[in-house]
């Protein structure tokens, strides 16, 4: 998920869905995915989500209720799945699994005492993207006609360089600061909050602190990444000071009398990381509602009426849309 403390450099202002309109993001599936399925599971009854056969489907709810926001503005979604991940994010990978865990059992503990509420908070925060929720995801977006691309590594990598180097994609789309030092050159934040989304400026935040790419990443390393711990003592103000005192990250080290393991690989896997070149996206939204509706309330039992006004505000965005192409 990246370092959050990275907000402290980052030059973000919020920006009117308004000023969006016939713009593409490629968006980090499993960020926005995630926000959704645990926003599902916290506020909704579990057995409008829950097939007969006790297969939970959160994920299918949280799709048609968060989808219309992106197609209400005339905002094309084009959402990026991760594919393999690196084995330097092991470490991160094993410290989520023990807290998920923990939640696990303090969520049996909250059940058993009849703490409905608490046991609802915990039950979002054990939430995880099992097989079935991929692959149910990928139909379902598939039925509503939403691009996907399916990226070789991080999907936020793929992102941000589909952002940087595809015409056609004008912003990356993630919660997710690492997106800054993977170089997009604009994220959009919060698409899955009310409101607005915030605009986080790549060149923007290289220029008011008068930074390299390079210079960026290494400042991010010094505070910790998702691959590696940070230095001790070392925020984001410290650590930008230390670079613009020693120059770059190993001068900073070598000044301090610390090591970053493999920081020559972490480094490469913000600067140059595994992306692809070869996805084929049809950059238009074209829904099947009627078969998304089947597939969602028939095939997994889902309560009709919890996706209801989802469905029909996805039906009237892109209806509205195609007439105000047309006018």
């Amino acid at each position: 998920m990246g370092n959050a403390d990275l907000r402290q450099l980052a030059v973000i202002e919020t920006t009117p869905f308004e000023e969006l309109d016939g713009d593409v993001v490629a968006v980090d599936a499993h960020n926005w995915l995630y926000k959704y399925l645990t926003t599902t599971v916290q506020w909704t009854r579990e057995d409008v989500y829950t097939t007969p056969d006790g297969t939970e489907v959160a994920n299918l709810v949280g799709i048609v209720q968060g989808l219309p926001k992106f197609l209400e503005h005339d905002l094309t979604p084009v959402f990026v799945w991760d594919g393999g991940v690196t084995d330097l994010k092991d470490e991160e990978i094993e410290q989520r699994r023990e807290q998920r865990q923990r939640y696990e059992e303090q969520l049996e503990a909250a059940r058993e005492a009849g703490e409905a509420i608490e046991a609802a908070r915990l039950e979002a925060r054990t939430q995880r993207l099992t097989a079935s929720i991929h692959e149910t995801s990928r139909e379902l977006l598939d039925l509503l006609g939403v691009p996907q691309v399916e990226a070789p590594a991080e999907g936020e990598a793929q992102a941000a360089y589909m952002a940087r180097v595809d015409d056609d994609v004008d912003f990356a789309g993630s919660d997710d600061y690492d997106c800054l030092l993977l170089g997009a050159p604009v994220t959009l934040r919060q698409l899955t909050s009310k409101g607005d989304p915030e605009r986080m400026d790549f060149e923007a935040t290289l220029e008011k602190h008068d930074l390299t790419w390079d210079q960026l990443v290494d400042v991010g390393i010094l505070c910790g990444t998702d691959f590696n711990e940070g230095l001790s003592g070392f925020g984001p103000k410290t650590a930008l000071a230390a670079i613009h005192e020693h120059g770059d990250l190993w001068g900073v080290l070598e000044a301090e009398g610390e090591h970053v393991e493999f920081a020559d690989r972490i480094r490469e896997l913000f600067l140059d990381p595994e992306v692809a070149d070869d996805y084929d996206v049809d950059y238009e939204v074209s829904p099947d509602v009627d078969a998304a509706r089947e597939y969602v309330v028939d095939e997994w039992h889902v309560d009709a009426d919890e996706v209801a006004r989802g469905f029909d505000r996805i039906e009237e965005a892109v209806t509205q849309t195609g007439l105000d192409r047309w006018t």
